[in-house]
């Protein structure tokens, strides 16, 4: 562990509470380069902060400057285990291959409502602004620890490609990425699948999202896979991710209410990671009223936030397929937050929740998550309906995802004196069908993806069973 004075350590979600001298050892904190690199704590937690720093004084940065903003929002996190020059280098290089000068722009709709648009990356979608980042950081975090990782991930759809796309033909890393057979649109799928470089691996799964994120947790917990390889996660799972999610909270802000008044968010959540960032940074110091969940009709977190029950049900296909999750794993780190840090108590409700189905959050928690956040869900009608709105209200053409968002911004808007701003989460040219079904336009892919319908694919079908991936890891 790092010994530099302005170290930010790093703790599982179901460690021990202790943070004395007497601690056991399994609770003392780990740094960023650890937690980056192990994605996934040892005993089966996620790594959080055990500090959150103060927002740092943006006041001579521009807004519109999204890497100088990143550097000096980020660098609390990292200080100790990587030198800053190296990691504003990092910084800059990352969003190189963003299309827009923002990176990350605002769109104004009028009416107090704005749009965050956040599909400029390569691969279309909001992971990019964190994978291209976090695929940087490890590489160059494994080079100094002189090491080499599989990075297993599982994929709702957004994630694979993105980090597929940070992650192909450098050295010290083998991708091993898992989505579920059939249940992703088919530019995601080919977005993955036709990546034919030596260290990228894909897995279609026969189950569902919630299933192969089981197994990627399985993996790290299977000694004949992880004797032989060290295993890292790429998922939100993985603090580094949640952390770089932060910067465009903070962009967003800064451009909707320069005065710096506050402003509230809506977030189309599957994972709970992207939303959990805008309380990461509503926790550094941002000024958030709201922060909106928005949910397809898998709503998991919309009806924990009126029962205070986490009751997981069957996976249903939507055409928002990203979002089509019933375990939400960030969740977790908004429960060890919201029990004052009690990693035993946290690990008892998943313990109980993952063998049930269901779990009953303790009132105090329930109370403190629910002064934070308020929820909406839209079933596939609505997000029809909603996506044809937009394109007729604005002449602007979006996402199955980002129109669940859009809903449940207009329903939820509690202050109309606040901006609303809604996190555009995908390309609409990734969900052509639903967009086409819903407005009559045929979304196109940018140029430089527009031959992948052409290309071959390279996967393969898995059982859905942690003996199928410990048998497919014997190949590798």
């Amino acid at each position: 562990m790092s010994t530099g004075t302005n170290f930010i350590g790093y703790r599982s979600t179901r460690s021990s509470k202790a943070t004395d001298a007497t601690a056991d050892v399994a609770a003392e904190p780990v740094d960023f380069s650890t937690a980056i690199r192990s994605g996934l704590a040892p005993d089966g937690g996620l790594f959080c902060p055990v500090e959150i720093p103060k927002l740092a004084d943006l006041s001579g940065i521009d807004p519109h400057d999204y890497v100088s903003v990143a550097r000096k929002v980020m660098w609390p996190y990292v200080e100790g285990s990587i030198e800053q020059d190296a990691f504003n280098t990092i910084v800059g290089e990352a969003y190189r291959s963003f299309r827009h000068p923002d990176i990350c722009p605002v769109i104004d709709l009028g009416g107090g409502h704005h749009l965050l648009d956040l599909t400029q990356g390569p691969t279309l979608a909001f992971k990019d602004v964190a994978l291209q980042l976090v695929g940087r950081l490890l590489d160059h975090l494994l080079t100094q620890a002189n090491e080499r990782v599989v990075v297993i991930g599982a994929t709702s759809g957004d994630t694979g490609s993105a980090a597929i796309e940070a992650l192909a033909g450098r050295d010290r890393v083998t991708v091993v990425m898992l989505h579920p057979n059939g249940r992703v649109s088919e530019v995601q799928r080919r977005q993955m699948t036709t990546v034919n470089v030596p260290n990228i691996h894909n897995l279609a799964v026969e189950g569902n999202f919630d299933d192969c994120q089981d197994l990627v947790k399985a993996s790290f917990a299977a000694t004949e896979i992880t004797n032989v390889h060290q295993l890292s996660a790429v998922n939100s799972i993985n603090w580094a991710r949640v952390m770089a999610q932060m910067v465009y909270y903070v962009t967003a802000a800064r451009t909707v209410a320069p005065d710096g008044g506050p402003v509230s968010f809506s977030v189309p959540t599957g994972n709970f990671g992207n939303v959990l960032s805008g309380w990461y940074a509503k926790r550094m110091g941002l000024p958030v009223d709201q922060l909106v969940v928005a949910s397809n009709r898998n709503d998991i977190m919309t009806r924990y936030f009126s029962t205070g029950s986490l009751d997981a049900h069957e996976v249903v296909p939507t055409l928002s397929p990203s979002m089509d999750i019933q375990i939400s794993s960030n969740f977790e780190r908004l429960l060890w937050e919201a029990s004052a840090r009690d990693g035993e108590a946290v690990a008892d409700l998943i313990g109980r929740f993952r063998s049930t189905g269901s779990a009953e959050v303790p009132a105090v928690w329930h109370e403190a998550i629910t002064a934070e956040f308020s929820a909406g869900r839209l079933d596939d009608d609505g997000t029809l309906a909603e996506i044809a709105r937009v394109h007729d209200e604005f002449g602007l053409v979006i996402d199955p995802h980002t129109a669940v968002g859009l809903a449940a911004a207009r329903q939820h808007h509690r202050d109309r004196s606040i901006p609303m701003v809604t996190l555009a989460t995908a390309d609409p040219a990734k969900f052509g069908d639903a967009v086409k079904r819903a407005t009559g336009v045929d979304p196109q892919l940018p140029d430089h993806l527009a031959e992948l319908h052409a290309r071959t694919e390279h996967y393969d079908v898995v059982e859905n069973s942690i003996e199928s991936i410990t048998d497919w890891f014997e190949r590798l």
